[in-house]
């Protein structure tokens, strides 16, 4: 495993936890919502780096998407 890879994970980890928390969504949902994002697209190419960058960061981003359809 990369150390992106484990990066990557790690994010996605404590993003399904958020979505779960505060937006009251089952596991299932919550990882559907996040792998189906293009913010999880873009956290999993290495070339875009958003995987250095800390949870609440890609979160803010996810939040975006999730509330206008589109990346911000």
């Amino acid at each position: 495993m990369t150390k992106e890879t484990f990066m990557v994970e790690e994010i996605s980890k404590d993003i399904v936890l958020l979505l779960m928390v505060e937006h009251g969504m089952s596991m299932e949902e919550a990882m559907r919502t996040l792998y189906t994002s293009d913010t999880y697209g873009r956290l999993s190419n290495p070339r875009t780096g958003l995987y250095a960058q800390s949870t609440a960061y890609v979160y803010e981003y996810l939040e975006k998407e999730l509330s206008t359809g589109k990346m911000a």
